[in-house]
């Protein structure tokens, strides 16, 4: 499989497991609904893990422009292919949330809450504070990119081919998925309360135009103003992370 259509399938499986759980939980008359943040968190957790699991021998898994633009920051991945994944994953991430917008056709009119519909898309923060929101999703993302190398580099060794090629190896195993999955819990149970926790332009993204683009009943708002910020931050928390990473020598 050619590694841009690896990365917009994990991409489009990662957005219909996630903004699907976050869907069941809060659209109006869903089997799933108030069910709560540990489900939520869990089921992008599991979204994360099949998504890699799926497509991971193909093409690194990235699913996500702040971890495809942090590996290339340090050397680690190819500039040149960067344009491509980046457009795979956002694309991955509209189509996913169209999908998730079809599974759940009927909830829609039902739900009266406008900004719940919006997150079956896209992320908003608890408390509008543009420098604390950045800084939490700077955080998360670094935090992301770091222990994914660290996760990549048990398989190989850290200089730049050996980490690069330890990554698909090891997320081709049965283990390396799961514990990015378990990582990715444990960003949300842990730091995704301020935010929503995006640590992905793709995911935000993507899904936000879907919002904007999609015939959803009384959805309000797409949050223009706030969009830029679940794109900008995790970008430079990527890049810190993996930067944060090779400076340690890890």
């Amino acid at each position: 499989m050619h590694p841009y259509l690896a990365e917009f399938i994990g991409t489009l499986m990662l957005i219909l497991f996630g903004n699907g759980v976050v869907a069941n939980v809060v659209l109006h008359r869903s089997k799933g609904q108030n069910s709560g943040w540990i489900v939520i968190t869990w089921g992008w957790g599991l979204a994360v893990a099949m998504a890699v699991y799926t497509v991971g021998r193909f093409s690194g898994a990235h699913i996500n422009p702040a971890v495809t633009i942090g590996l290339a920051s340090v050397g680690h991945f190819s500039w040149s292919q960067v344009p491509g994944y980046v457009a795979a994953q956002l694309a991955g991430g509209f189509t996913g949330a169209v999908l998730v917008w079809l599974v759940y056709l009927a909830h829609w009119k039902e739900t009266a809450d406008a900004p719940a519909k919006l997150a079956c898309f896209s992320t908003a923060p608890a408390i509008r504070h543009a420098p604390a929101n950045c800084i939490t999703e700077f955080i998360g993302t670094a935090v992301l990119v770091f222990v994914v190398l660290g996760i990549g580099s048990v398989t190989k060794g850290v200089s730049a081919v050996a980490l690069e090629e330890g990554l698909k190896i090891g997320f081709g195993t049965w283990l390396g998925p799961l514990l990015v999955g378990l990582l990715v819990l444990g960003i949300g149970l842990s730091l995704g309360g301020p935010t929503g926790y995006a640590i992905n332009p793709a995911r935000d993204l993507g899904p936000r135009l879907a919002h904007a683009l999609l015939p959803v009943a009384g959805k309000g708002s797409s949050d223009w103003s706030y969009a830029w910020i679940p794109v900008v931050a995790p970008v430079f928390g990527g890049v810190a992370g993996a930067w944060l990473f090779v400076a340690l020598g890890m």
